[in-house]
């Protein structure tokens, strides 16, 4: 059950950073609008919580190597880390200005990131920089990308 919650909680992690970093940096980018980019989170910390913990079911299930009781553990403990998780991001983006919320919102995010990469990697006895390096780094490119994304979205509007 350990490695199932585990799972659970380190994929609803990940998942959580990047998905609702990239979807806050590109609808900032596209619309500049505090609401929009609520709606945003909200949206992820809602559908895709209930999507990732599926996806972990069902990818759990099809291993025929884990108990019931293994899978609705990471299950369970996908949904709360990522619908948990993705609601943190709502903070900034009501107390501050959206600007620097969404700088407030990716210091947060891609620090978490760096955390549960470094511990990972000290579990595997894995050189921490090699690990934490390589998940920042698609966190970034992800961002990027959506970035780009909301500033070309944002050209076909005007």
């Amino acid at each position: 059950m350990k490695d199932s919650l585990r799972t659970g909680i380190s994929f609803g992690l990940t998942s959580a950073i990047i998905t609702t970093l990239g979807l806050m940096v590109g609808l900032h980018s596209g619309t500049g609008s505090r609401l929009v980019v609520l709606g945003g989170i909200l949206t992820i910390a809602i559908a895709d919580a209930f999507s990732d913990a599926l996806g972990i079911h069902v990818s759990e299930e099809s291993e025929n190597v884990h108990t019931p009781k293994q899978i609705w553990g990471s299950t369970i403990a996908t949904f709360i880390a990522k619908f948990g998780f993705a609601m943190t991001f709502i903070v900034p983006i009501l107390l501050l200005p959206l600007f620097t919320a969404i700088v407030v919102s990716l210091v947060w995010g891609l620090s978490i990131l760096a955390v549960l990469s470094y511990f990972m990697a000290k579990a595997q006895g894995e050189q921490p920089w090699k690990i934490v390096g390589e998940h920042v780094l698609i966190a970034v490119v992800v961002i990027g990308i959506t970035h780009w994304v909301g500033h070309w979205v944002a050209t076909l509007g005007a």
